[in-house]
């Protein structure tokens, strides 16, 4: 210390710490003249001493004029030593840099003065500051005073073009601060930020692509600021390093993808249209490296395949098709049971188009690798059946083909038809709402005979047989009206003659059993009408509720459809078909006279034609209703054979079929309905004598009384594709 006041006057120290800026730059113009005659002298050691004294004097004193004196009094220092300067760096730079986050702004200002000076002088020596000078000038770039943040933004010029001419700067000690302020959220230093990474990604020997992964989240951050600006810088430092990658022969994809990912989730449109588009090419060129994260990539494909911006929901598409294209293997790293995963909890999106595509991925899966997605099929079945009730036809008809697709294995469809009946008696609204569609859909995706035989087994055993019933006649409504089901119809008609058919009869007959009407329409349907008519004489006063009879009206109108032209037009041979008229008879003498069924099946059975018949067959009269009379005069003796032809040694089993024996199971299961009925029915009543204000369960849902069985549905009309009307 003694020594620097020894070389330079007191009146010079007075006058750098002046207020006045003229009295404190000359004094500054002193000392550089007496730093040049010590630096030619050689004597460093009294250089040390000067810029010590300025340093400890000046720069850190508490008088803000003394700190402007002190910067001044450095710079000029170091314009005197020119080349001779770097040795004395490590004294000069850090208080200038102190000096960068002083209070006062006018302290701050001539900061970024000297040190546009100091590096003018040393240019490439002060390169091992940089991290702290980038630093420094970091925050200066959001300085809350104008003349400060202009004095920075030269500063910061000059340090770029330094930066760009040197051959010492270290991109690999950078980038740690680099990734660290690009989560700062101030516009300018934003731009700052932008400025120095277009920059450096300028020079030739600066390998920024190689640490793009550490600072890209940060720029695609920058994609959804406030300022316009920003943005557009952003995004045009983005493109170029697109441009970059697609030209570049290594790129780390893999570390990129999982920044593009959340990024794609973004509520910002802009962002989410950049990250997919990123996404887009990086699937044309990753190949290998992005095996091991295509169900990170899918996860962030699917949701935007539904995004409300159109360009988002196109570039979203194409990478879709692009990445189900690649045919990757599990020895390649690529994770069925990820994808899988990814692609399953889609199924619970909100959105159509993007639960769609989950189920064309999981479709996928099946057919590249059935035994994997087998292994993991627990995890994914409830889910999918879950989905049969979605809202959109097409979203259950894709899930249904899935399930096909999943049940070519015997152990599989079993699986799949035990939990679709579960299902349906858990979800009433299902059966209801889809169980058309559903069946149907199956019958054709996995042969309808099979998938009718297995849910009959499964209905035959149910405990439930309220659901039993429902889900019979629904099944029968299916089975009656289908076009898929015209083959199984066809199979039914020849069971009196063809061992298939017969065994298809047997088979559906047990759980049929549940639903007296399901019963009839099997036995005319399969046309074992002497069974039908046995049928009919076996049903007691508990069976001909309002239930049944609007199950029969529906009958009485689905025999006007071409589905039963046949029987129709054996009715012109009244005396062949005599068990056919007897059932029909039957049926006629159930429905209330009032009702318009009634009429229907009357009207029908008055066109039947009358017949002169020579020996025992009966002879036409003159009056009377001709199908009654040949029902009258029957031999009591004889047996008919299902077909009507006269059997006297028919007994009680025809074409194998043993119908007295099918007769006493169909009689069991209904006396099993009837105990049932009646302990429902004391349930509600003595739940109804314990508490008045509880309503009873039959009041809510009352069917609709017999005498307006007649009257057409107006609901069954609005019903939709694949509902039923149960």
């Amino acid at each position: 210390m003694a020594d620097a006041l020894s070389v330079i006057p007191a009146a010079v120290l007075r006058n750098l710490s002046d207020k006045l800026y003229e009295k404190r730059k000359n004094a500054a113009l002193e000392v550089e003249g007496i730093v040049k005659q010590l630096a030619a002298a050689g004597d460093h050691d009294k250089i040390s001493a000067v810029i010590n004294l300025l340093t400890t004097d000046f720069t850190y004193s508490p008088q803000a004029n003394h700190r402007k004196g002190g910067l001044i009094g450095l710079a000029a220092a170091t314009v005197a030593l020119t080349s001779e300067a770097a040795q004395h760096l490590e004294q000069i730079v850090p208080p200038v840099l102190n000096s960068f986050s002083d209070q006062d702004s006018r302290v701050r200002y001539y900061a970024c003065e000297a040190l546009y000076n100091i590096a003018k002088v040393v240019r490439g020596d002060f390169i091992i500051f940089f991290n702290q000078i980038f630093d420094a000038l970091c925050k200066l770039s959001a300085d809350s005073d104008a003349n400060v943040q202009s004095a920075a933004h030269l500063l910061d010029r000059l340090v770029k073009d330094i930066v760009t001419e040197s051959d010492q700067f270290s991109i690999e000690e950078f980038i740690p601060l680099l990734r660290e302020r690009m989560n700062v959220l101030n516009p300018y230093v934003r731009q700052f930020l932008v400025g120095w990474i277009t920059v450096l990604d300028s020079v030739p020997d600066i390998d920024m692509l190689g640490f793009l992964p550490d600072f890209l989240d940060g720029l695609f951050n920058m994609l959804s600021d406030s300022s316009h600006e920003i943005r557009q810088q952003a995004d045009s430092a983005l493109s170029e390093f697109l441009q970059e990658i697609k030209n570049s022969p290594s790129v780390d994809y893999g570390r990129m993808a999982e920044i593009l990912v959340q990024r794609a989730a973004s509520p910002d449109e802009f962002t989410r249209l950049t990250a997919i588009t990123w996404i887009n090419e990086f699937v044309k060129l990753g190949g290998d490296q992005l095996v091991p994260y295509y169900a990170d990539i899918l996860g962030a494909i699917l949701p935007c395949i539904s995004d409300k911006e159109e360009k988002i929901r196109v570039v979203a598409r194409e990478t879709n098709e692009e990445l189900r294209a690649i045919k990757a293997d599990p020895a390649e790293g690529f994770d069925v049971r990820a994808i899988l995963s990814i692609a399953t909890r889609q199924l619970s999106s909100e959105w159509e188009a993007t639960r769609i595509e989950a189920l064309h991925w999981i479709s996928t899966l099946l057919n590249r690798h059935r035994s994997e997605v087998l292994c993991f099929l627990n995890d994914i079945f409830d889910t999918l059946l879950k989905a049969l009730s979605d809202p959109s036809d097409e979203v259950v008809l894709l899930v249904l083909e899935v399930h096909a697709c999943i049940a070519k294995d015997l152990q599989h469809f079993r699986q799949l038809v035990v939990f679709l009946v579960h299902n349906f008696r858990v979800d009433n609204s299902l059966l209801e709402k889809r169980g058309a569609l559903i069946i149907r859909r199956l019958c054709v995706l996995l042969d309808a005979e099979r998938v009718y035989r297995e849910l009959s087994t499964i209905l035959e055993g149910e405990a439930d047989l309220d659901f039993a019933c429902t889900m019979v006649q629904a099944l029968n409504l299916i089975l009656l009206t289908s076009s898929e089901l015209y083959e199984l119809r066809d199979l039914l008609k020849q069971s009196l003659v063809n061992p298939a058919g017969k065994d298809l009869f047997v088979s559906l007959y047990a759980s049929w059993c549940h639903s007296p009407m399901a019963i009839i329409s099997l036995c005319l349907l399969a046309q074992t009408y002497h069974h039908a008519s046995a049928v009919i004489q076996s049903l007691v006063e508990e069976d001909i509720n309002v239930k049944f009879l609007v199950q029969l009206d529906k009958l009485i109108r689905l025999l006007e459809t071409p589905i039963f032209a046949y029987l129709r037009l054996q009715l012109l041979e009244p005396g062949r078909y005599t068990w056919l008229l007897k059932a029909l008879y039957g049926l006629l003498m159930l429905l209330p006279q009032q009702s318009a069924a009634f009429k229907i099946l009357r009207t029908r059975l008055k066109t039947v034609p009358s017949y002169s018949f020579n020996g025992e067959q009966i002879k036409r009269t003159s009056s009377g209703n001709p199908c009654s009379q040949i029902l009258h005069s029957m031999p009591s003796g004889l047996q008919f054979s299902e077909d009507g032809e006269v059997n006297p040694d028919l007994g009680s089993s025809h074409g194998g079929i043993n119908f007295a024996s099918r007769l006493q199971q169909f009689e069991q299961m209904q006396r099993q309905h009837r105990v049932h009925a009646k302990a429902q029915a004391q349930m509600r009543k003595s739940s109804a004598s314990l508490s008045k204000d509880i309503p009873r369960p039959q009041e809510e849902n009352r069917p609709t009384p017999p005498s307006d069985v007649s009257r057409p549905s107006s609901r069954s009309s609005r019903k939709g594709p694949g509902q039923l009307q149960l």
